[in-house]
């Protein structure tokens, strides 16, 4: 089996190392492509001896599991460049926030009569083999393409398989939820920096009390809310700091840019619907000629898409 990655960016970099450091996949059966060769994440992949080509064609060419690893709004380009090498071999995961299996599965249909399709939305971690990636799969891929790209991510992390319905949820809780952690850690740090602890010591005992929090969570049977309750000594220090938490709003605000995240997604779907772009973003992602209708979209558009739109699971086929 060989993958590929179209877009070298950080995402593509954290899978391929996650999978050579697992070792489910050797170097040289991983392609890459880019058409911007100066970003950082392609010497990174360079020097886990990741094949590199500017040409997205190649990697399609040398995949069979083909990983669309670029900006949602990127995505319907990327698959009138590529479509026409897309073959029924081929099981094409799109990493793209918001980005549905029918849409792509309209794109390609145009090249390939039944595009073996699986969205997946997995998270940073994975380049420490301690990613959380959930997916659903397609009309046309089989339970067998769910279970090799499951095969794939266990070997990073957690995976599990969902209905699509539930994907842009859980972009909005774990896709971006190592961002909220490591600004947590950030402020805990401050924190430790404020009342006397040299910088490198805050930021590591900060880290080691999350990383052990996280595995107490998982190794344990109880609710969050109870090991919370564990730390707390009547009166004590614990208690009263989780006071001023409560006070400034901390579990409203985690809530709320869950929900931010999640809005933001379903926004990034309807831009890809659109089709329109600007030029400098498409030239850092594209090679091959595409012609824009439009050279910007209005944000205000898509600020108008609901929550809580309704959106149907893709059907499977057993």
């Amino acid at each position: 089996m060989s993958v590929g990655f179209i877009g070298a960016g950080q995402l593509a970099f954290a899978l391929a190392r996650g999978f050579t450091a697992a070792g489910v996949l050797a170097a040289h059966k991983i392609t890459a492509s880019s058409p911007d060769t100066d970003l950082p994440t392609v010497s990174g992949l360079r020097k886990i001896g990741v094949n590199f080509t500017v040409s997205n064609k190649d990697t399609v060419k040398n995949s069979d599991v083909l990983f669309l690893a670029v900006k949602p709004p990127i995505i319907p380009f990327i698959l009138d460049e590529v479509g026409p090498s897309i073959e029924a071999r081929h099981i094409v995961v799109s990493c793209a926030a918001g980005v549905t299996i029918s849409s792509i599965e309209k794109k390609l249909s145009a090249f390939c009569p039944t595009p073996k399709v699986i969205r997946c939305m997995t998270n940073t971690p994975v380049i420490v083999r301690e990613g959380a990636t959930v997916y659903a799969t397609g009309t046309h891929a089989d339970v067998e393409d769910g279970k090799l790209l499951e095969q794939l991510m266990a070997s990073v992390g957690f995976c599990t398989e969902v209905e699509e319905d539930l994907i842009d949820a859980v972009t909005g809780l774990s896709g971006s939820g190592p961002a909220y952690a490591f600004t947590a850690l950030d402020a805990l740090a401050d924190g430790g920096v404020k009342m006397g602890l040299p910088r490198r010591l805050a930021v590591r005992l900060g880290a080691q009390a999350l990383l052990g929090a996280a595995k107490m969570l998982l190794e344990s049977e109880q609710h969050p809310g109870q090991l919370k309750d564990n730390v707390c000594s009547p009166g004590g220090a614990t208690i009263h700091a989780l006071h001023f938490l409560e006070s400034g709003g901390f579990r409203s605000l985690l809530i709320n840019a869950v929900e931010a995240s999640c809005i933001r997604t379903r926004e990034l779907q309807h831009l890809a619907d659109q089709e329109t772009i600007s030029p400098a973003a498409i030239k850092k992602t594209l090679l091959d000629k595409v012609k824009l209708e439009s050279p910007s979209l209005s944000v205000t558009s898509a600020s108008k898409v609901s929550l809580f739109a309704s959106k149907s699971p893709s059907s499977k086929k057993n």
